[in-house]
Order: C-alpha cells, then structure tokens, then sequence
C-alpha cells in the first residue's frame, strides 16, 4: 500500500456537517484531502482536475449522483478508485455499484476504522463492501449480476429498451426486427433472470433496475 501522505483523496457530500467530519477524520489520519465538493458536477470537475488517487463519494447529490459522475469519470479514463458512502444499504443500490465496478462501498454509520479498512483494501485492488450490509445481500447481489451477464448483446439491447418503457412493437420497429423475434428474446430474458408471476414481470422490473440495465 502507498503512503498516507502520497494518497491524494476527494471527498464529496452534500451534507456540509458530514463532509466537514469526514475530512477532519481523513486529516487527522494523515491522508491528503485535496478537494471537497458538495453535489456532483463539483466532484466531477475536481476529479477530472485533480486525477486524485482516491473518490468517496455520496450517491444522493445534486446536479450529479456518485454513481453518475463515477460512471463518467470511467468513460474518460480516469484512473482515481472510488468509494462509495451512503445512508442506503438496499439491494438496489448494491448491485448498481457493482455493475458499474465500484470497489468500495460504506454505510454512513460505519465507523472511521471500517473507513480505513476500505481505504487499504481498495488502494490494494481489492473490493471491499461494508460489513453491514450482510453476507447474504452481497451474495443476492452477485447471483442477480451473474445472471445479467447470461444476456446476449441483443438482448442486453432489448432488455434497455424495454426499461425506457417502449412497447415490443415499437422495439421491432426501432431495431428493424419482427415482432417475433423480440417477443423471442422477452422469453430468453425472463429466463435468464429467473423472473416469474405476472405477464409484466420483465418490464415492472426492467423499469425498477433502468440505472443498472443502463450500465449494461
């Protein structure tokens, strides 16, 4: 692991009492704290700026969620590691962070040493996800993910569209295909994703899951 010192780390939050509290555990730690930022577009700028060998980052932002400016900072290649720090523990939020290949993710109410121990683990290429979470949602999170990477580039293609809501007619006429062969891929895809109950099930959860299946 590199030094403390020669860790550069911004740090973005829109509550102006956590981010104060977290650079001053961060300082007094020894790291480098070389930019705050209190909603999105700042942390991206900083970021893009400052090429910072470390992120931690809020999701809930204005202008810019973490996800977002994660997600734009990969696409310019940006080579600064991300950490994610949030109030939600859902499955949702779990499995976006993981399709976008985040490495760390913390509950706010985790503690300084937890912090740290995310810290080390990720500045050493490893994923490290707060121990709150649970060993059984990471897992959920892992088993839904391996089953998005079952999917074809077609139906990957399909499965975005449908989470813009477009009706299979309108996705065979987008794409130039028949009605068959979307209604083909509809089947494939709920198989794939182990969906079952009612006829909508694949577009009530195309819909619900649209910020992952868009990182597809």
């Amino acid at each position: 692991m590199q030094n403390k010192k020669n860790t550069s780390i911004i740090i973005a939050d829109d509550h102006p009492m956590l981010l104060k509290g977290l650079n001053e555990e961060l300082v007094s730690n020894n790291y480098k704290v070389v930019g705050q930022a209190t909603n999105g577009s700042e942390a991206l700028e900083l970021i893009l700026k400052r090429a910072p060998t470390l992120a931690i980052l809020d999701i809930d932002m204005p202008l810019l969620s973490g996800f977002e400016v994660i997600k734009i900072a990969k696409e310019k290649n940006i080579l600064t590691k991300f950490i994610i720090q949030s109030f939600h523990g859902e499955s949702e939020y779990i499995l976006q962070a993981k399709s976008l290949n985040i490495q760390g993710y913390l509950l706010k109410e985790d503690s300084f040493n937890e912090i740290e121990r995310c810290i080390t683990a990720v500045l050493n290429n490893k994923n490290y996800y707060s121990v709150s979470l649970g060993n059984s949602l990471l897992l959920y999170v892992t088993e839904e993910l391996q089953h998005l990477k079952l999917l074809s580039p077609s139906e990957s293609t399909i499965l975005k569209l449908i989470a813009q809501q477009q009706s299979t007619n309108t996705i065979a006429i987008n794409l130039s295909v028949s009605l068959r062969t979307v209604e083909k891929h509809r089947s494939n895809i709920i198989n794939k994703l182990n969906l079952k109950g009612e006829a909508n099930a694949l577009t009530s959860w195309a819909i619900y899951n649209k910020d992952i299946i868009s990182s597809l």
